[in-house]
């Protein structure tokens, strides 16, 4: 083709390029630009010589990129189809543009030598070694000419180690071949990166005058101007060596890395020191050090500890920390950090095991360097060491070193400072803040960090304190006293609870919660270590009684009091006469109030401070019962005391310490009296719960509205709620019957059970019948309880609803408190303290509404385990449930039907024995999955609509953050539901159970595991044969769980596949399934794979599945192969053998895994990719002559012989 031909068409491209590359150009010739050039890359004959011509030096950049550009599309597309001459000529014109077609090293662009390096890489994956045997020694030619060229020999070779090793982005015999080649020349390679390396340092600090070198000389050596260039080319293609040296280490084999007694690593650590290349080799020292491999290989790294090397380490850190805060040098330190870490992991790993490596002499000094990055500014430095030091206090051998036992208090006294929550990017306050502005984009990103910062302290101070109880029990006693009697300094942020108290940042408040922390941590641990005659009573006692007395009107500081009090508890048990003082203490901080008799609603700290005092004093009658029974009748007498009047606790908090009184009612072991007090405790509940006004209040959805006050226009919302008391009397009765359900218990050993009256007969099996003292109480409430129940799902009906005041219409939505959890916001810091709980009457008829509708269903997933046979055999419960709890459950939102399932329904089918499945379980649940499968198959139907509609772009009225929520909780009811159906159904043999509702809303936890062949034994329980038995519910298991597959959420999906799908229909195989149904099973998991292929763990269980499903029922149902017939590009041949050796049980030799891997194949065409591969062009590299399995290739060896005569660098690639 003539030279014109090719002018003319480069000019166009280059005005095309042009078009598409200004900023001004308009759309529409932007995309006609960029079809031209697609288009000419696509179908043009001459594209070579185009990309060459447009390679050239003359051109810029822009033009001389897409040139090259070119030149890789057709290695990567065309090469196949090239004749052997052109495929030549285009090698050694590349080979030509890298020999002296590109700009000098510090003027070309780097985009430009990254394509052209690609380029060369391309031809190498479809090649070497087999075709190009020599590709080794002309890259040793090309680097011979100058810097400009080694850097793009280093970029080569990364590149290739990258595709083929790290990336395995080739055919598998391809990438056997080249790395095989590879590790037999990687002496030399290893050689030739290493010399490139050292001359080219060399040559740089001879030009700059190296640091040792300065340091003597009076005068700075300056480097000569002309020599400037020339030594940052050389420092140039250092950079470019260490980094290509990163990408080998990381696999080549060690004996590479600890050659020549540890040359690398020793040039690595001298190299720490020198600004511009330091970052490189840190991070080559971090990847080598990182190895993991046979601990005979690691040893040789012990040398890292020896003088030299942490000399050069401490010397590098030292330096780069005394240059103040500039980002280079912060980044060097924090790949510094990283190396001592992987050191002292190597360090644990080798010392003690059978490789005889004794305790390093440097430890001492490791150690203080270690400890001077846990004391650095940067809370992500010191939160980078704790991992490390955990390590080192749990070593069987390190952990008895003198030299780690002194470290411990010096640990101790840094973490005194790390667990101080400084450090905020948006404040001043401390020196960590600036650093923070490197790490964190926000507040409330810093404050998660911090938090998993804190509990991680808490754990290596926990192990710490297991080898040194008493240093850690005294710096805390210390650090108590300085606290109890320092002034409180509030800093310049005034807490809105009330003038002169402390916010969150506020110096006192983070000093007292550090403390606080320390404290807890360290107190008890010493108590699981010590023995009970080693344990410093005295100590305790005197700091107890310092607590005690210290008087605060703070909230928050109050609150660290009051953990405080917890963390010393303990001691009471060794001087009970104590008891009284703490009860007292914490009765006083019951009723805290900043301003007494205030009408202004409370903040959230208050509320916090009360709520705790609660939680401390159920939490010492559920530990320590044994101790406060002796003061039952003083606590009662307090307890009633607080009760009287009504309007001086709130309804939860009256609860709690309800609560705590049943907790020590257990202690009594004698049914009749505890009988008798519960009932005294409940008169004042059952009298409210069973007056006609209640009854009528409860069971009328209208009257119900009214009296809390939902129908009513209020003008003042955040003081006026005239309905408030009504609310307070009916949550009242709620919280204190869920209380007492949840805490009354007999007595834990059958002996005295049976001597206190709990014991009245025995089941066939031969296990004891318990009966609890609060059934009786429980169950004369029971009607009314199922009453609200059912009045509260119906204010869910259109008609109630509008009845709603003005004030109250949203009053039945969700807290936005509880949207932002779903939706995975954080909450702004300080709004958690300062702001009052609920802002406006409407959000507290929220809060109301929610935590009713809740503790309703509590109360129900209680009482099964808590009452038994007594409630399991209530007359009518089934019909009872299906008339409260499953009443208009079409108007029910999601938010609402979670909790349901999740805290009633799954503990009431986890609980109930199997003589009551019929009776109870079967009746119920039968309608439940019949109906939650309709709605779960409209509410996705609807989200894949939308995504359908979504493409066309049509407006709608319905926010997108909504929209988002929805579907989110869509997602989330799914789990829950599916979750229920495995529960009911499943039972995992030897499984420990898995909970799916422990995460947290919105927790997405997409990291899904890829083993996924179900276990075995996953069975179908009684109860999920008893469902089963029945045809509407056997229908309404096997759809949902089918679908469910192609439902857009992953989790579900791979839960689904892997537990429930198959033990469901192995239930059904032996009956007679329609065809129509076979077939309907099978391309449910096909579908699902179209939807959930791209994601490893869902994929490898979907094929399982289908694998399953087809081996099992192909022989009955020829249906399934015209199913696997439609799959696109299937092979047909390929389908027929694998059907006849199925049919054919005499051939089924084949090993179960290779089938599966053959069954793979056939279905692949449906397997969804990730939108990022769906149009991507296939690139295909055919795979060359096998090479000869001999030692030594054959091929390399007559290339690259080996000379004796140590010239590393010029031996690599001479023949």
């Amino acid at each position: 083709m003539s030279a014109e031909q090719v002018s003319s068409l480069c000019e166009q491209l280059v005005k095309a390029v042009t078009v598409i590359m200004d900023p001004a150009s308009t759309q529409r010739y932007r995309l006609e630009a960029l079809k031209f050039c697609e288009e000419f890359k696509e179908k043009c004959p001459i594209c070579v010589p185009c990309g060459l011509k447009l390679a050239e030096k003359t051109q810029t950049a822009i033009v001389r990129h897409f040139g090259l550009q070119i030149l890789e599309h057709v290695v990567k597309f065309r090469w196949n189809s090239m004749p052997r001459l052109e495929k030549v000529y285009l090698k050694n014109n590349v080979m030509g543009l890298i020999s002296n077609g590109t700009q000098n090293i510090l003027e070309e662009e780097s985009h430009i030598k990254d394509v052209l390096s690609r380029i060369v890489v391309e031809m190498i994956k479809r090649e070497w070694p087999q075709h190009w045997p020599d590709m080794l020694k002309e890259l040793d030619t090309l680097s011979k000419q100058g810097e400009t060229q080694t850097e793009l020999v280093m970029f080569i070779l990364l590149r290739l180690a990258e595709d083929v090793v790290t990336f395995q982005t080739l055919p598998t015999q391809r990438r056997r071949d080249i790395q095989q080649t590879l590790t037999q020349n990687m002496e030399k390679i290893f050689s030739f990166l290493l010399t490139t390396l050292q001359q080219n340092v060399n040559k740089y600090r001879r030009m700059v005058g190296a640091p040792q070198e300065r340091d003597i000389l009076t005068t700075p050596q300056k480097t000569d101007l002309a020599q400037e260039p020339k030594a940052q080319a050389n420092c140039r293609v250092g950079i470019a060596a260490l980094n290509t040296l990163a990408g080998y280490i990381d696999w080549v084999a060690m004996s590479h890395i600890t050659a020549d007694n540890c040359k690398l690593l020793e040039m690595l650590c001298l190299l720490l020191n020198e600004p511009e290349l330091q970052v490189g080799a840190a991070e080559c020292l971090l990847i080598a050090v990182s190895r993991k491999g046979k601990l005979e290989d690691r040893k040789p790294l012990m040398v890292l500890f020896g003088d030299v090397a942490m000399h050069y380490i401490l010397s590098a850190a030292q330096t780069a920390d005394g240059e103040g805060l500039v980002e280079k040098h912060y980044v060097f330190l924090k790949r510094l950090c990283q190396v001592l870490c992987a050191l002292g992991s190597q360090l644990c790993a080798l010392v003690g095991s059978d490789s005889d490596v004794d305790t390093p002499a440097n430890l001492g000094k490791y150690l203080d360097s270690f400890l001077a990055f846990t004391t650095h500014p940067s809370q992500f430095l010191r939160s980078s060491t704790q991992i490390t030091w955990g390590a080192l206090f749990r070593h069987e051998i390190l952990s008895r070193e003198p030299l780690l036992l002194a470290m411990i208090p010096k640990y101790l006294r840094a973490s005194m400072t790390n667990l101080v929550k400084v450090g905020f990017p948006s404040k001043t306050d401390s020196p960590s803040c600036e650093y923070s502005r490197f790490d964190f984009d926000s507040d409330e990103d810093f404050n998660a960090f911090f938090n998993s910062f804190r509990a991680q302290q808490g754990e290596v101070m926990r192990m710490a304190c297991r080898l040194d109880p008493r240093t850690g029990f005294q710096m805390a006693g210390e650090w108590l006293k300085y606290q109890l009697a320092a002034p409180v300094d509030i800093g310049p942020m005034n807490s809105k609870t009330g003038e002169g108290l402390c916010s969150i940042f506020s110096p006192s408040f983070v000093q007292w919660d550090a403390m606080t922390f320390f404290s807890e941590s360290v107190i008890s641990q010493m108590f699981r270590t010590l023995d009970k005659e080693e344990i410093p009573v005295n100590d305790g006692i005197e700091l107890l009684q310092l607590v005690l007395n210290f008087e605060t009107k703070d909230p928050l500081i109050l609150s660290c009091v009051l953990t405080n009090v917890s963390a010393l508890f303990p001691f009471v048990t060794y001087r009970p006469e104590y008891l009284p003082q703490v009860l007292s203490k914490l009765f006083t901080a019951v009723t805290f109030e900043v301003i007494e008799e205030s009408k202004a609603p409370r903040t959230r700290a208050v509320k916090n401070v009360r709520r705790h005092a609660c939680s401390s004093i159920i939490k010492m009658c559920r530990d320590y019962p044994q101790l406060v029974l002796p003061n039952f009748e003083m606590l009662y007498n307090h307890v009633k005391q607080l009760l009287s009047n009504e309007l001086l606790l709130t309804q939860m908090e009256k609860c709690a310490l309800m609560e705590a009184l049943v907790l020590i009612s257990n202690q009594f072991k004698d049914y009749q009296r505890q009988k008798v007090f519960l009932e005294e405790l409940m008169s004042p509940v059952a009298n409210l719960w069973l007056s006609e006004e209640m009854q009528r209040v409860l069971s009328d959805p209208e009257a119900f509205i009214s009296y809390v006050g939902a129908d009513n226009k209020i003008t003042d919302p955040v003081l006026e709620d005239p309905s408030g008391l009504n609310r307070s009397r009916i949550s009242f009765c709620v919280y204190t019957i869920l209380g007492v359900v949840k805490r009354a218990r007999w007595p834990t050993t059958l002996e005295e059970a049976k001597a206190g009256g709990f014991v009245i007969g025995c089941m066939p099996s031969g296990n004891p019948i318990y009966r609890n003292p609060c059934t009786e109480q429980v169950l004369k409430l029971l009607d009314n309880l199922l009453a609200l129940i059912r009045t509260h799902n119906n204010l869910y009906m259109p008609a109630m609803v509008a009845k709603l005041g003005e004030t109250f219409a949203k009053a039945l939505d969700m807290l936005e408190v509880e949207k932002n959890a779903i939706l995975g916001l954080p909450q702004p810091l300080l709004e958690l303290y300062d702001s009052p709980v609920y802002k406006t009457i409407l959000e507290r008829m929220q809060g109301f509404f929610c935590t009713l509708y809740d503790n309703c269903f509590h109360i129900l997933g209680n009482a099964g385990p808590s009452m038994q046979q007594d409630f399991y055999t209530v007359d009518g419960l089934a019909s009872q449930f299906l008339n409260s709890a499953f009443v208009n459950l079409n108007n029910i939102p999601d938010y609402r039907l979670r909790p349901m399932l999740r805290v009633f329904v799954k503990p009431l089918v986890l609980s109930c024995p199997s003589e009551h499945y019929e009776t109870l379980l079967c009746p119920m649940l039968g309608p439940l999955f019949t109906y939650l499968h309709v709605r779960l198959s409209q509410k996705w139907q609807v989200i894949s609509q939308r995504s359908v509609l979504c493409e066309e772009d049509t407006a709608d009225d319905n926010p997108e953050s909504q929209e988002m929520l929805e579907e989110q909780l869509v997602r989330l009811l799914t789990r829950e539901v599916m979750d229920l159906i495995t529960v009911c159904c499943v039972s995992k043999k030897g499984a420990t159970e898995h909970n799916s509702s422990t995460a947290a809303d919105g927790d997405d936890d997409e990291m899904m595991s890829t083993d996924v062949t179900p276990p075995s034994s996953a069975e179908l329980t009684e109860l999920g044969k008893c469902l089963m038995k029945q045809e509407d519910v056997c229908t309404a298991l096997l759809i949902t769980a089918y679908r469910s597959l192609s439902w857009k959420d992953t989790l579900s999906c791979q839960r689904t596949t892997t537990q429930l799908c198959w033990p469901l229909l192995k239930q059904v195989l032996t009956g007679n399934l329609l065809p129509d149904a076979v077939t309907w099973f099978f391309t449910s998991v096909l579908k699902g794979l179209q939807t959930h292929g791209q994601h490893d763990g869902c994929m490898a269980a979907l094929v399982h599945l289908a694998f399953q499903i087809y081996e099992a029922l192909r022989p009955r149902y020829a249906e399934l192969k015209a199913v696997m017939e439609q799959i696109p590009e299937i092979q047909k041949e390929s389908l027929e053998q694998f059907d006849s050796k199925l049919l054919n049980p005499t051939l089924l030799k084949v090993a179960d895994k290779r089938r599966k891997d053959n069954f793979k194949r056939l279905i692949a065409g449906c397997i969804g990719k990730p939108l990022g591969e769906q149009f991507r062009k296939e690139v295909h590299i055919r795979n060359l002559p096998s090479l000869f399995k001999k030692v030594k290739s054959s091929l390399e060896t007559d290339v690259l012989e080996n000379n004796e005569d140590g010239e590393g660098l010029t031996a690599l690639f001479e023949p």
